[in-house]
């Protein structure tokens, strides 16, 4: 089985999905949904109580999706955990078999959620990214692997005196690969890579965009009012709400952003999340024709 690694260094352009976890994902869940996306995808990203969603932990859906032949991308959030916490994680999960973990923050829990969490917040993403790559050269640790480490990114419009400084600070400290939070907005997208491009970024860590896959313009307003950091411009709204198949255009939509970032230099991938559907991300990689870049 290939690993996401692996796709980085020999392909021009990768693709991955969210998987679904809910209260309810059990083991069988995760084999429905290896089974759904293993042929099309090139890793499964998996969240970690995304916004205090409570669901399977991503150390064991990680292990799953392994079982079932998937490569995952196991994501941990300081918000949860304190650095021990964290470390046990992160060591739990090499002895498992995952090399690719995603180390962020974890943002903050809707008012909305009950019971409320505390944060816990011991460490923040660039200190536990320097963490976890400390790993390898650990003296206590005998042949620990090599970790393909990544975090995440939010485009946005770069002012003229604008530089990536935590984005520098993260790859620094070891980070390999980026993930953008949702960003639709290809015309944005387009000035904030070539910034990037320009300082040399993307010569030191890989950026994954993260796009979603609509079947209503309900949904898109959702995520855009909703969720930090995502993109979404009015024109896909206005096409979801004026569609005679808002699911159709959905699809489309998400095959034409697909198209269009492997294209974009400095991209080098795209993260595709279905709202409601996970069947409908392999039709539209199938529909984005990709196979120049792929």
């Amino acid at each position: 089985m290939n690993t996401f690694r692996d796709a980085i260094s020999q392909r021009d352009f990768v693709v991955t999905a969210e998987c679904f976890l809910k209260p309810e994902t059990d083991a069988e869940s995760i084999r429905i949904q290896a089974d759904l996306l293993r042929d099309h995808v090139d890793a499964v990203l998996l969240t970690d109580n995304q916004f205090g969603a409570l669901h399977i932990s991503t150390l064991a859906a990680a292990r799953l999706m392994l079982d079932n032949g998937v490569d995952p991308i196991m994501q941990l959030s300081c918000r949860n955990r304190n650095r021990i916490s964290l470390l046990a994680d992160i060591l739990g999960a090499a002895a498992l078999g995952v090399s690719s973990l995603m180390l962020l923050r974890g943002n903050r829990i809707p008012k909305n959620v009950e019971s409320r969490p505390k944060p816990v917040l011991d460490v923040n993403a660039t200190e536990l990214i320097a963490i976890a790559a400390g790993l390898k050269t650990d003296e206590r640790l005998k042949n620990f692997p090599d970790l393909y480490i990544g975090g995440t990114t939010a485009p946005h419009e770069p002012q003229a005196d604008w530089k990536p400084q935590k984005l520098l600070a993260r790859t620094n400290a070891g980070a390999h690969f980026m993930i953008t939070y949702t960003s639709m907005d290809l015309e944005l997208l387009r000035r904030f890579m070539k910034r990037l491009v320009a300082t040399q970024l993307t010569r030191k860590a890989a950026f994954v965009v993260s796009i979603a896959l609509f079947e209503s313009a309900a949904e898109a307003i959702w995520m855009r009012d909703n969720r930090p950091n995502v993109l979404i411009p009015d024109a896909l709204i206005e096409r979801l709400d004026k569609a005679a198949s808002p699911r159709q255009e959905g699809l489309a939509i998400c095959a034409e952003q697909l198209a269009a970032l492997a294209r974009i230099p400095g991209v080098s991938g795209a993260n595709i999340m279905a709202t409601t559907d996970l069947s409908l991300i392999p039709e539209a990689i199938s529909a984005a024709n990709l196979g120049d870049f792929r």
